[in-house]
């Protein structure tokens, strides 16, 4: 049976645990003859709707690096939900592919796609959340804190991106002290906000006080003002955000 991963809280904490400890392995054997080809003979399709520097970067070069094959298609190539349907741009790339990673607009789509796909399906990024992100964090955390539970996190800024979804997302498997300081208008997505709550692994504190939100924290994180697609905001969005800016001043309420 297929699995996918579409969100962070697909995988249980065991899993997470494990993906990140593998992936600090193979960090280290990068660049080796040591690395171990697990890819070898594979073929990844990567479908991005959006564009993209670091997302495609990671994953062409590291496929290539674990010994799989990747081809990129582009919005204007595939043409997804104008000139194909969704369920056959998934058959038909099930056909020749391995694994899709599939970078889109609505998290509904995704959802979709992958339920019509035959093969392992990757979110590279959707309007609601971003997965890969947090893990890719989440990993470098505990490279440089040296364990990932317990730690108390702050996300300032705009609360209402995928960012901060996976944030929470994540925080409905592992144990964290995460706090969101942002405006009113835009905490994170309502329905991740419950289940991490009802999952009771976590703390989650939602404050519109940016002080509040990082005093005595391990790690400040932020993002920008306005997400991918919304540059009519970003003015608007910066002149409410701006008290969540980090700066000295904010970080000076930060553990040392």
């Amino acid at each position: 049976m297929k699995r996918d991963f579409l969100s962070c809280a697909d995988f249980s904490a065991h899993e997470i645990y494990k993906v990140i400890n593998d992936a600090l392995i193979l960090k280290q054997l990068s660049g080796t003859s040591k690395t171990p080809r697990i890819l070898e003979g594979k073929h990844a399709a990567l479908l991005f709707r959006k564009p993209s520097l670091r997302t495609r970067a990671s994953f062409e070069v590291g496929i290539r690096q674990l010994g799989g094959q990747t081809l990129f298609f582009s919005e204007a190539e595939v043409g997804m939900g104008k000139r194909e349907s969704v369920h056959d741009v998934a058959k038909v790339l099930s056909r020749f592919f391995d694994l899709i990673v599939i970078r889109t607009f609505s998290h509904e789509e995704l959802v979709e796609f992958a339920g019509f796909a035959n093969v392992p399906v990757i979110n590279a990024l959707t309007d609601l959340l971003h997965p890969c992100q947090i893990m890719g964090d989440v990993m470098t955390i505990h490279e440089k804190k040296g364990k990932i539970d317990e730690i108390s996190i702050a996300f300032v800024g705009d609360g209402g991106n995928n960012i901060a979804n996976s944030w929470v997302n994540i925080a409905s498997r592992i144990p964290l002290d995460l706090r969101i300081g942002t405006i009113p208008e835009r905490t994170p997505n309502e329905e991740i906000l419950e289940r991490a709550k009802e999952a009771a692994v976590s703390k989650i504190t939602i404050t519109s006080d940016p002080v509040e939100a990082v005093n005595g924290v391990d790690v400040i994180y932020t993002d920008v003002w306005a997400s991918m697609g919304e540059k009519e905001k970003i003015a608007e969005r910066e002149a409410k955000l701006r008290p969540f800016q980090v700066n000295k001043k904010l970080l000076s309420h930060a553990k040392d």
